[in-house]
């Protein structure tokens, strides 16, 4: 068949039969066969088969068009790339036997259950509109150069198949990936010290200063109250207890060495080669890498991935950089720092100041707006309440507008200066430590882009990307902290890492699912969430259309210890309009993470509130109370707990 009626364009546009994933030319006007058994008789091994001959076909093909031929829409696609004088493979899936079959196994694959569907360069483009679009915007043109550059890579010798731009979480997912896969790999990690000097090993973010010592902090000061709690469960000692900052630092920072090693030596187990060098574009497709000597080395790669994270904001006011700290020093911190003024409502602010107050510090909290931006602002002010309730003090709407030293010592002494931000209030106090933690900004600014033409947004430093992590340069990609719109997550940078590499390298198509990703906040007590907001929940699909079920719950192992009945908290967000199905999971309470976690699973398999009741709970735990919610907000009736 033709392109669009007529005749044939200027481009080759080949049908494929036979053998599916052995494309061959056929006449205009042929059918092509592919002969397969119908939909309910496909076994799992053939349906795999079909699925692995479609890849190929995908992998093989630099214009893919899954195709009907009495499709306009289809015509419209053949048409377009017959002028632009691209070659493009086509199966008309009317024209092939069971090809309902076909189309059902390819909509797995690519989520698009209509023709035509669409790839460039392995790339999903979509259908008709999405390709269009596409054409419109360039970056369709931009995809199709990708194969000049793949031809050129075979003809020139670049240095590696991928170098990847930043060694934490991310990129050490990428680059393993994609060495397992046969490819040469480089990555390049440099972490620039601190105003303060701190700076640390392989593993980014997480590893050195976010959620590995974080949540050992956290365990600290959950095992100060465990032993408050232990003598009301027979426990008797006399022996005073107090906690000791520097062992808890040096066994933190001894485990977190263990792991920097385990990196290095799983990069070089997989013949990744490793640089401790700051890398920054010089021009397409090369790099410049500078050590601490300020030495360069210039290399030259395929393809690139920029996994750069973020680093903490500064207030931009007099005495920030020269006498506060950050998360990037706090972990590694060789002394104890006393009375903390923690500046900021994010959920690093809140952890910090939660796990200082726990192991028996003077802690304040220092709030612009609202707590926990971004999270279910009920659950943000139960977080915050509690912590008030167990020795944490807030100053609510108040900004730093200057930091002087009064005593220089480990820790010294240090004046804040804040004024309100509704109206012209000042107040002053006197704190030991300042720890900030106004938000983070992307290590985007200072790596090249704009000599290659890596587009970023100019306000916040974020790189849009499309659906496949591709950047405005078709040869460079992004991944984690650094990405517009997508979830500041260490699991998430992973699981885009490897899908990545396994798209760039392997002939998969799966793409990192964003959507209903869980989290939790580890204050002390801990809030997981998944799915919407409540306040979200309500703008995208209307109160009348919600339903929220919630309850507070005693933990069985506060009970005895006579800890806060009715504080801990649990509630769904419910779609009436779609069988009840959750969107929208909150708890706060004892090991909120490990309950979460499970239930994400059954929210991306579609739970609704009908199969949660019909879920028999584990007794006695927190996660139980989840099979048993009865109480909706609409209702107005009471939720406090007499008993278990």
């Amino acid at each position: 068949m033709s392109p669009g009626p007529g005749k044939v364009g200027t481009g080759s546009n080949r049908h494929l039969d036979g053998v599916l994933g052995a494309p061959k030319s056929s006449p205009p006007g042929r059918r092509a066969r592919l002969s397969t058994p119908g939909t309910s008789r496909l076994s799992a091994e053939a349906r795999e088969d079909l699925r692995r001959r479609l890849l190929g076909l995908i992998e093989g093909n630099r214009v893919m068009i899954f195709s009907k031929s009495y499709c306009p829409h289809s015509t419209r696609v053949k048409e377009l790339f017959s002028s632009l004088g691209v070659e493009h493979n086509i199966l008309e899936l009317d024209q092939i036997d069971d090809g309902a079959t076909v189309q059902e196994v390819l909509s797995e694959i690519t989520n698009q259950r209509t023709v035509p569907n669409i790839f460039v360069n392995k790339v999903h483009m979509g259908g008709c509109d999405r390709t269009l679009q596409a054409h419109q915007s360039g970056l369709l043109q931009k995809l199709l150069q990708e194969d000049s550059h793949e031809s050129s890579y075979d003809h020139e010798a670049y240095d590696y198949d991928l170098i990847i731009i930043g060694g934490g979480s991310g990129g050490l997912s990428c680059a393993k990936e994609a060495a397992i896969l046969g490819k040469k790999v480089m990555v390049l990690d440099f972490v620039v010290p601190s105003p303060h000097g701190t700076s640390w090993g392989l593993g980014g973010t997480c590893v050195n200063v976010g959620c590995i010592p974080k949540k050992l902090m956290h365990q600290a000061a959950l095992l100060g109250q465990a032993l408050h709690d232990s003598r009301k469960f027979g426990w008797e000692y006399n022996q005073q207890v107090k906690h000791n900052w520097e062992t808890m630092i040096e066994a933190i920072q001894n485990y977190i060495g263990s792991l920097n090693w385990g990196y290095r030596l799983s990069l070089r187990e997989k013949e990744v080669t490793y640089v401790n060098s700051y890398g920054e574009f010089v021009e397409h497709h090369k790099i410049k890498a500078a050590n601490r000597k300020g030495q360069e080395t210039s290399y030259t790669a395929a393809k690139f991935v920029i996994a750069t994270g973020e680093r903490p904001r500064y207030l931009g006011i007099q005495g920030d950089k020269e006498y506060c700290i950050t998360s990037d020093d706090l972990f590694s911190l060789p002394y104890c720092p006393g009375k903390t003024l923690v500046v900021g409502a994010s959920y690093v602010a809140l952890e910090c100041a939660g796990f200082l107050a726990g192991i028996g510090l003077d802690v304040t909290v220092m709030v612009r707006s609202i707590l926990l931006r971004g999270f279910d602002q009920e659950m943000a002010e139960k977080v915050g309440s509690y912590m008030e309730q167990h020795g944490v003090k807030f100053l609510r709407k108040f900004i730093p507008v200057m930091i002087q030293q009064l005593e220089k010592g480990s820790p010294g002494k240090l004046k804040v200066v804040a004024k309100s931000t509704e109206g012209t209030e000042t107040i002053e106090g006197v704190y030991n430590t300042v720890l900030l933690a106004i938000g983070r900004d992307p290590c985007t600014r200072k790596i090249g882009l704009e000599k290659i033409g890596v587009k970023i947004n100019e306000k916040s430093g974020k790189i849009p990307v499309n659906d496949v992590e591709q950047t405005s340069v078709p040869y460079v990609y992004a991944i984690g902290d650094i990405l517009e719109g997508k979830p500041e997550l260490t699991p998430v940078a992973i699981q885009a890492g490897k899908l990545l590499a396994q798209r760039l390298f392997g002939g998969r198509l799966e793409k990192c699912d964003y959507i209903n990703v869980p989290t939790t906040v580890f204050t002390p007590l801990e809030y997981g969430c998944c799915g919407l907001p409540e306040e979200k929940a309500i703008e995208v699909y209307k109160k009348e259309n919600l339903e929220v079920y919630h309850t507070l719950f005693w933990p069985l192992e506060w009970t005895v210890a006579g800890r806060d009945n009715n504080t801990c908290y649990a509630k769904i967000i419910c779609n009436r309009l779609d069988t009840d199905r959750v969107i929208g999971f909150h708890i706060l309470g004892p090991n909120a993470g490990e309950v979460t976690q499970g239930f994400a699973a059954a929210m991306k398999c579609g739970l609704t509130k009908q199969l949660l009741d019909g879920t028999i709970g584990i007794h006695p735990t927190c996660g139980e109370v989840f099979t048993t919610l009865d109480i909706t907000k609409s209702s107005g009736l009471d939720i406090t707990q007499k008993g278990c």
